[in-house]
């Protein structure tokens, strides 16, 4: 069978590290139709928008893409095209696995877990409303009105939808994820005891779903601030992860630093038969075009890709690849050294190749 998927390099390193993946996915042998699409701050100039329709339009065609990193400005200019992706194809379910890699520098061993996080809720759900504008000065207002609360009228709103549909489906995308990959327990996580008609709606609904699934998977509940001393604590008592948006965004940088950081932790957006796979690390644009960067994070989501396409030994022999090379230490990355300034560090590149190695030798 020969698959066509949508390649969206991206800007910043998102060229190397996307061109890395795409070889080591080759290298594999299942047969891909590369559909190359543009998106990211490299193509503003050429569409008038970082994110074109002809690139939806790819993913929606195709059902599956492989992205590399894209420029998000902080502060000002336009939104972030990863969200938009998300929002516009309706990616409801982030998967970011964490997993221990033998060789790479942390403080834990045996890490294990996998975040599941809502995607188009929240207060990522991008309705805001600027300081100053009369619309805002409106809804204060109103808000004064109906909600008996003061609010200072120099104030910028973000408002929090979280809805009990919303709810439901990504708690179920957490427990089916949980059945099919053996794991065992399923804890979802809020600030439900502060915010109790969003995130104790998030908990109610939960708890609707976990009914479905008692004697076949545990489900318990955490706050997010005590989660994350839990985590940094005993990690090993936890498996999947369910959060609401913004949570589930800081928690998986948490959770990717007990496994030594972004640059070994991949991503999926998963909707209705629609799939975005990217790592979760941002664009570096210092080291745009350096051959420097390690392109582990998005090899590794490419091995989520495989095995959401049902290519499980194609998955497995890429994910092996990447550890071996790991814990060989030899043809990695300067980050995959003891000592960063190591003259042995080979360019990203370099390390796809030994990854293709691995692969055909193995």
């Amino acid at each position: 069978m020969t698959y066509t998927i949508t390649l969206i390099p991206g800007d910043g390193i998102g060229p190397d590290v996307a061109e890395a993946a795409r070889r080591c996915v080759d290298a594999t042998g299942v047969k891909i139709n590369w559909e190359v699409a543009e998106a990211g701050s490299d193509v503003i100039e050429k569409y008038g928008t970082p994110l074109p329709p002809e690139t939806l339009e790819s993913v929606r065609k195709n059902k599956v893409a492989l992205k590399g990193p894209i420029t998000t400005p902080i502060g000002t200019g336009f939104r972030s095209v990863n969200v938009a992706i998300r929002k516009e194809l309706d990616l409801y379910a982030c998967l970011r696995p964490c997993k221990s890699l033998k060789g790479v520098r942390s403080r834990y061993e045996n890490i294990d877990l996998v975040v599941v996080r809502e995607n188009t809720e929240d207060l990522y759900a991008g309705i805001e409303f600027e300081e100053g504008k009369p619309e805002t000065k409106k809804l204060i207002g109103e808000i004064e009105k109906l909600g008996k609360k003061s609010i200072r009228p120099d104030s910028g709103l973000s408002i929090k939808p979280i809805s009990i549909s919303g709810t439901k489906r990504i708690v179920k995308f957490a427990f089916e994820y949980a059945l099919r990959h053996k794991r065992k327990k399923v804890t979802a996580i809020t600030k439900a005891n502060i915010m109790k008609y969003t995130d104790g709606l998030f908990f109610a609904a939960a708890r609707e779903v976990a009914k479905g699934y008692e004697g076949k998977i545990e489900y318990e509940e955490r706050l997010i601030d005590n989660m994350c001393m839990q985590l940094v604590q005993k990690p090993e008592l936890y498996d999947v992860l369910c959060l609401p948006n913004l949570y589930g965004d800081i928690l998986s940088d948490l959770c990717a630093g007990l496994i030594g950081g972004l640059g070994v932790a991949p991503g999926a957006n998963i909707g209705e038969g629609l799939a975005v796979f990217e790592a979760i690390h941002g664009s570096a644009p210092k080291y745009k075009g350096l051959n420097k960067v390690n392109p582990v994070a998005l090899i590794l989501s490419a091995v989520l890709m495989l095995d959401y396409l049902g290519e499980k030994d194609a998955a497995r022999k890429l994910q092996n690849a990447v550890a071996a090379v790991i814990a060989e230490g030899k043809s990695v990355t300067y980050d995959l050294k003891p000592h960063r300034d190591d003259p042995s560090a080979v360019g990203t590149s370099e390390m796809a190749d030994a990854i293709i190695a691995k692969v055909k030798g193995g």
